[in-house]
């Protein structure tokens, strides 16, 4: 959720744009972090793709990415079960997320295939477009190669739905045990990593796990267990994580961003806190998507292109161009599809 105290810079239309409608006003203060921690992940995706960390630390770009991604996908699972914990009306909920995701997807996809060159076959575009191009066989375009977690995020919704809308909202209980089995998967088979869905799919099930317990449906006991974990402690358990992503301490890494994340819902440090509610992360978090959606298709044109010192030259122009298009999409054009889906749902 938005961060209250910011509240009276950012144009209303588009505040509490990633945040499950219906969000407790009593703990809105603990959720307005989660709207840091997006901050936190597209911070990490942008710098694991554009920037050269790995001259100063080994393996830090891929390290940042899978960090930032498994962040942005624990934010999703719990949001997204959390809005269905309070309203399982699975009708509500797709239209509300069709226009939120789609409109900008779409124009990412349209805009991959013109920088590819357009000469893609039928069946590609519409594996794009219809979002299971990251399932075997592969057909994301390169310079949307970037938009299968959006692919892995749409089939996640499409399945939640349809749970909820045969089972009604105890469906939601299967979500952690989705999630365990989907690790049992990955362990069985040696993946440590992935962008195949049923290898990647229990980092938005952690998620969903924590809105679970924080929602108390394992107790009152179990969502104050929460409290009891050092942030700090969690943080370093989830970079590790992601860190030695060839060993199996990967395996962990759903659960160990997870539970990070859940550390500071019950209780952040203050530094931490006053950081995850500030106003750049609020903004940051508000122009998130959009960030994650042009960055690499900028990057894929001459912005991006060149030798290394030409490319890293060319950054701070990518960067601004990337900040530019995201503030336009993000205040401009997303909102008012947002602002649709929202009246299409009012009760």
């Amino acid at each position: 959720m938005a961060n209250p105290r910011a509240a009276d810079w950012r144009p209303r239309a588009v505040q509490y744009v990633w945040v499950s409608a219906g969000a407790a006003k009593g703990s809105s203060e603990r959720l307005a972090m989660l709207d840091g921690w997006r901050a936190v992940s597209i911070v990490a995706v942008l710098a694991g793709h554009l920037v050269p960390l790995n001259i100063f630390i080994a393996g830090a770009n891929e390290t940042a990415g899978l960090f930032g991604m498994a962040v942005f996908f624990t934010l999703s699972g719990f949001l997204i079960t959390r809005f269905l914990v309070e309203r399982p009306d699975p009708q509500a909920f797709i239209i509300r997320r069709a226009f939120r995701i789609l409109p900008l997807a779409w124009v990412g996809v349209m805009a991959a295939f013109a920088i590819d060159g357009g000469d893609a076959s039928l069946a590609k575009l519409v594996a794009n477009l219809l979002f299971y191009a990251n399932l075997p066989p592969i057909q994301l375009f390169d310079a949307g190669a970037h938009l299968w977690s959006l692919n892995v995020e749409v089939q996640f919704y499409g399945a939640v739905a349809l749970a909820v809308a045969l089972f009604g909202r105890r469906a939601l209980y299967a979500l952690p045990v989705a999630s365990l089995a989907v690790t049992a998967v990955r362990i069985a088979s040696g993946t440590h990593f992935s962008i195949v869905t049923w290898f990647r799919i229990d980092e938005i099930l952690a998620g969903a796990l924590i809105a679970l317990i924080w929602s108390g449906w394992f107790g009152a006991r179990t969502k104050a267990l929460l409290g009891t974990t050092n942030t700090w402690l969690a943080a370093l358990f989830a970079v590790a994580a992601c860190y030695y992503a060839d060993t199996p301490l990967a395996y962990f890494r759903p659960y160990a961003v997870a539970l990070m994340v859940a550390s500071t819902l019950a209780g952040a440090p203050v530094l931490l806190e006053k950081l995850l509610t500030s106003r750049t992360a609020t903004y940051v978090a508000a122009t998130s998507y959009a960030l994650y959606v042009f960055h690499a298709l900028l990057a894929a044109t001459w912005l991006g292109s060149g030798d290394d010192v030409e490319k890293y030259l060319k950054r701070p122009l990518l960067f601004g161009a990337t900040f530019l298009l995201a503030h336009l999409s993000t205040y401009y054009f997303e909102k008012r599809f947002i602002d649709w889906g929202k009246r299409l749902t009012q009760r």
